[in-house]
């Protein structure tokens, strides 16, 4: 008759397996990838008037800027909103780009309310590089704006000669794609050989029907084409809808969102951190 060894099972051998296990979750966490970093792209808004300047007026202002900032990152990165009444009353709106965390939205957001280039403006839009605000005396909501648009591009940056016929076929393309996808948000990749690979990504505010973003992308490329239709990597920012194009991958992997992804993370480190000193005693 043979027996077996028995080993006892003690805590700490429960403790070794959980930090195994812990340790193969966080390889697997997903990375998020972006490139690029927030930054201020400018501000366009109408002349100040006496009006603005009233106590009434500025708290209204500030009262709607809070209220973009706490709701649009809960309500998936894109909220409208007014505040106060009769000639003070003021609409705004708020878009985060679709890749984006609810947390870095929230900064992004913030962010831009603190610029004061348009404090006593009754209609402006501030864009960064993550999100914009718009808010006018007048509802807007729904409305295709194509009056304020911004591009920022590279001048000395040109695009190689063979690519820059497929790199306006590609951008065309993802123009008349974006309006179908899910919050007309949509990224796309292509690969043009020897001169790597073009990352495109295009954007609508979801207050906008499906027409009105196809409309509104379109008129950006006719609009810009010309100054950047030979560049290497651009961005087209209005008050309806954006366009991006770069020779890097510049956007979060959204496939798993970053805000819940980061923090199934981070929980994974905090219990593994505690289950090692726990193990060392």
């Amino acid at each position: 008759m043979t027996s077996a060894l028995r080993f006892p099972w003690t805590q700490s051998m429960e403790l070794l397996i959980f930090i195994i296990f812990s340790t193969f979750l966080l390889l697997s966490c997903p990375c998020p990838c972006h490139a690029d970093s927030n930054s201020d792209l400018g501000s366009q808004c109408t002349e100040v008037e006496k009006a603005t300047n009233s106590s009434e007026y500025q708290a209204n202002l500030s009262e709607l800027q809070n209220s973009l900032v706490a709701n649009a990152p809960i309500q998936n990165g894109f909220y409208t909103t007014a505040a106060g009444k009769g000639a003070n009353k003021i609409y705004g709106r708020t878009q985060c780009r679709g890749d984006i965390s609810a947390t870095d939205c929230a900064a992004c957001i913030k962010n831009v309310t603190v610029v004061q280039g348009c404090a006593n403006s009754k209609d402006a839009t501030l864009w960064f590089k993550w999100c914009f605000v718009r808010y006018s005396d007048r509802s807007f909501f729904g409305e295709s704006d194509q009056s304020g648009m911004v591009a920022t591009y590279n001048d000395t940056n040109f695009e190689d000669a063979k690519v820059v016929s497929e790199g306006l076929y590609f951008t065309k393309a993802l123009a008349s794609t974006t309006p179908n996808q899910p919050s007309m948000f949509y990224t796309a990749v292509l690969d043009v050989g020897q001169s790597g690979k073009r990352y495109g990504m295009a954007q609508c505010t979801r207050d906008l029907s499906k027409s009105d973003c196809g409309k509104c992308l379109d008129f950006q490329l006719a609009t810009f084409l010309n100054i950047v239709g030979n560049k290497r990597n651009w961005d087209i920012h209005g008050s309806s809808c954006s366009m991006w194009y770069y020779d890097y991958q510049f956007y979060f992997n959204y496939s798993t969102p970053a805000a819940k992804g980061g923090e199934f993370c981070e929980l994974f480190k905090l219990l593994l951190s505690t289950s090692l000193s726990l193990f060392e005693i």
